[in-house]
C-alpha cells in the first residue's frame, strides 16, 4: 500500500508539473515561426460558416480564409488545428497554437488574458428556435431553457444579465444546434451572424432576436505579450484594406449562405476600422 501510495503521489506531482508547464509555455516569436516554415492556427471545425470541415475533410469558411492568407503572406505552410469555444484561451497559454481564428468575440475579460488584434468583423447575440413556439423578445425566454455553448459572449450576457433564463450548455456547437434540433431547449443563442446562417439551412427554425447586447467585435488573438505576432496581424488586416480582402471572404464563403438576408457591410470590417 505505501508503495502504491508514492506512486500515487508521484504520478500526480508529473503531471501537476506538466499541467504547469503547458500553462507556462511560451509562444513563438513571428521569427521563430519563420525559421519553422509553419504557422500554426485554431479554428473551429464546427461552426459553419465561419471555420468548419467539409465533406472532403477539409477546412473552410471565413476565418479559414484569413488563415491561409497569414500563412502566405508570411511565406509558410499553415497548420490548423480544430478548437471548440471553451478552450480558445488555454490553447494560447499552453501555445499549442500561435494564432486564435475562431469567431473570437473580444471583451474586457478575454483582453486581460490574450492579446486581440485588430477586428474583421461585427457581430451581436441572436437567439433562434422554432417557428411553431418562435421566441421574439428577452420577455419570451424568462422560465425557458436556453441552448448556448460554454465559453461563449452568449453564456456570459444571459448568466449576468437574465438570470431568469435557465441555460442548457455545451461543449461544442454541434452539440448546441443538435439539442435544438432534438427540443432540448426552446431557443439557442450565439452570434447572430451564426444563428441566421443555421436558419437558413434549417427550415422550421426563425430568428426571431436579430440583435442582442452590444455591438462587438470578431478578432484574432494571440498568447498575452506575444508582439511580433501581433505586429503582423495587425499590419496585415491594415494593407489587406486597399483590396478590400475581408469583403472578397465574404463573398468566397458567406454570400452563398446569407444571400440577401445580410448586408455585408453590416458584418464585415476592413482594415480593422470600425464606421
Amino acid at each position: 500500500m505505501k508503495k502504491l501510495f508514492a506512486l500515487i503521489l508521484a504520478l500526480a506531482l508529473v503531471l501537476s508539473l506538466t499541467a504547469g508547464a503547458l500553462a507556462d509555455a511560451k509562444a513563438r516569436s513571428l521569427d521563430e515561426i519563420k525559421e519553422s516554415g509553419k504557422l500554426v492556427i485554431g479554428v473551429f471545425s464546427d461552426k459553419k460558416p465561419f471555420g468548419y470541415v467539409d465533406e472532403y475533410g477539409e477546412y473552410q469558411g471565413y476565418d479559414v480564409y484569413f488563415a491561409r492568407r497569414l500563412a502566405q503572406d508570411l511565406g509558410v505552410e499553415l497548420e490548423l488545428v480544430s478548437v471548440d469555444a471553451p478552450n480558445r484561451v488555454e490553447y494560447l497559454t499552453s501555445a499549442k497554437v500561435d494564432i486564435i481564428l475562431a469567431n473570437f468575440t473580444v471583451t474586457p475579460e478575454r483582453a486581460e488574458v490574450v492579446d486581440f488584434a485588430l477586428p474583421y468583423m461585427k457581430v451581436a447575440l441572436g437567439v433562434v428556435s422554432p417557428d411553431a413556439a418562435l421566441i421574439t423578445s428577452i420577455e419570451d425566454l424568462r422560465g425557458k431553457k436556453l441552448i448556448v455553448s460554454k465559453g461563449t459572449t452568449a453564456e456570459t450576457w444571459f448568466t449576468a444579465n437574465e438570470p431568469e433564463v435557465e441555460l442548457l450548455k455545451f461543449d461544442t456547437y454541434t452539440e448546441t444546434f443538435n439539442a435544438l434540433l432534438d427540443g432540448r431547449g426552446d431557443a439557442l443563442s450565439t452570434d447572430n451572424t451564426e444563428v441566421l446562417a443555421w436558419a437558413i439551412e434549417n427550415p422550421g427554425f426563425t430568428v426571431g432576436i436579430e440583435s442582442l447586447g452590444s455591438l462587438d467585435t470578431i478578432a484574432p488573438a494571440v498568447q498575452k505579450g506575444n508582439d511580433t505576432v501581433l505586429a503582423y496581424i495587425n499590419e496585415e488586416i491594415e494593407a489587406l484594406a486597399a483590396e478590400q480582402f475581408f469583403h472578397a471572404d465574404y463573398e468566397a464563403t458567406l454570400k452563398d449562405v446569407y444571400g440577401d438576408a445580410v448586408d455585408p457591410d453590416n458584418l464585415v470590417v476592413e482594415g480593422g476600422a470600425i464606421e
